[in-house]
């Protein structure tokens, strides 16, 4: 074993060193027993949705909220038309939602709009009237039963809620599935777990809700940064506040189906995830140490589900390359030149599988497509999660903005359920 090997086994132990608590989440998740509910008490919400040109998929979120077994005048729909040039302000608004728009080409991002919208509901003298506010995407749909269970964890205290995010168009081909089995396994094997153990979720972009409180106590929606999510659940945790996580609150969410568009959109989340580790790392590292903090492991969970992640695929990327360089600059054989590679590479491969078919097996009736390609893409799947590695130097090293995804989707929830 040369020296390279030793750095790339002692890389992998190192990462599983950090992670190692994640496996034990599993059994978590399969024999640890929810508490029950308190009695439910019936609150006021309003629904909150961005978009931006999103005519194709708007009217299907609203009429899924409409649906709501939930009663609808305790349920307000806003939407912020932001930067639209079609007609998503007129279909959201003859859908059911109140329409608010916005012309900003500055302060561009959901996290921008999101402020705005929340003024505007402060300005209109709306904003107290509210006990909570649930965040969508506007190609969101959701289950009849949502707002009811969402409304059972915010009866049980939590200041903050996620629900379970599953995929409306899973089986259009790797990258959908591959996104789609990665927010899956975050629901089951990493928010639920936490919640059983008296940790705290991590919110996961839409799907979300917050009490009137805790947007009382930061004054406003101050999180701008290019994963304003990831932002917000680091602010809420090294403050000490849990997120709970809610399994019975389904909702559907469109994955970027062109290679162009999912890179794009992972490249952000990478250059996010760099920016919440630069602003959030110490408030995080104090809150492991602070014995007042009753999210203490929470701020250590959520620093090592970003930082290990990050610098191992760096680092082993870094030292491999060095090791490349030197096998050629000696003209070694063909053999040693891809062998490390190999190595590396079937490793991360057979992990990443079985994290794949765990989440397969044990979600297989959420998977709405057919028998074929769920098997399918559990072989993809590692193959989708080694993309991040690229993307994820290439958000070091380049400029990152926001920019639309495109959605065109324009399922409802029985059609996305009724699929195979």
């Amino acid at each position: 074993m040369d020296a390279f090997d030793i750095v790339n086994l002692l890389i992998m132990l190192v990462f599983a060193l950090c992670c190692f608590y994640q496996v034990m989440y599993i059994p978590i998740s399969w024999w640890k027993k929810p508490k029950k509910h308190a009695e439910a008490k019936l609150h006021r919400y309003a629904v909150l949705v961005a978009a931006r040109n999103e005519a194709a998929v708007i009217a299907n979120l609203v009429e899924s909220i409409r649906q709501q077994d939930y009663p609808a005048d305790l349920v307000d729909i806003y939407v912020m038309a932001d930067n639209c040039t079609d007609d998503t302000a007129k279909i959201a608004e003859e859908a059911g939602a109140k329409v608010y728009t916005r012309f900003n080409y500055v302060s561009v991002g959901k996290g921008y709009v999101m402020h705005d919208l929340l003024e505007k509901l402060k300005e209109d003298g709306l904003f107290s009237q509210y006990d909570a506010f649930l965040v969508f995407d506007a190609d969101n749909v959701l289950r009849e039963n949502y707002i009811s269970e969402m409304n059972k964890m915010f009866s049980d205290g939590y200041p903050v809620v996620t629900g379970y995010r599953n995929s409306k168009n899973f089986g259009d081909n790797w990258l959908t599935a591959g996104c789609g089995l990665w927010f899956l396994r975050e629901s089951r094997y990493l928010n639920y777990p936490r919640t059983l153990i008296g940790s705290s979720a991590a919110i996961g972009g839409t799907g979300f809700g917050f009490r009137r409180e805790v947007l009382e106590r930061y004054g406003s929606w101050n999180f701008f940064t290019l994963t304003e999510d990831l932002e917000f659940t680091s602010r809420i945790i090294s403050d000490g506040l849990q997120i709970g996580f809610c399994q019975e609150a389904v909702l559907y969410d469109e994955q970027p189906s062109d290679f162009r568009q999912s890179w794009r959109q992972r490249l952000r989340w990478s250059r996010g995830y760099l920016q919440m580790l630069r602003k959030y790392s110490p408030s995080l590292v104090k809150g492991i140490f602070n014995p007042d903090n009753p999210m203490r492991f929470a701020c250590f969970d959520i620093l090592m589900n970003t930082l290990p992640a990050i610098a191992m695929a760096v680092i082993g990327v870094l030292v491999n390359t060095v090791q490349m360089s030197l096998l050629l600059y000696r003209d070694a054989p063909l053999w040693e030149l891809v062998l490390p590679l190999l190595k590396a590479a079937a490793s991360g491969y057979l992990t990443l599988f079985v994290m794949g078919l765990i989440t397969t097996i044990t979600e297989w009736k959420q998977i709405h497509t057919g028998t074929g390609k769920k098997i399918l893409y559990t072989f993809t799947f590692p193959l989708f999660m080694f993309t991040f590695m690229p993307i994820s130097i290439q958000s070091i090293f380049c400029r990152v903005t926001w920019k639309p995804i495109r959605h065109t989707r324009a399922l409802s929830r029985a059609a996305v359920e009724g699929h195979r």
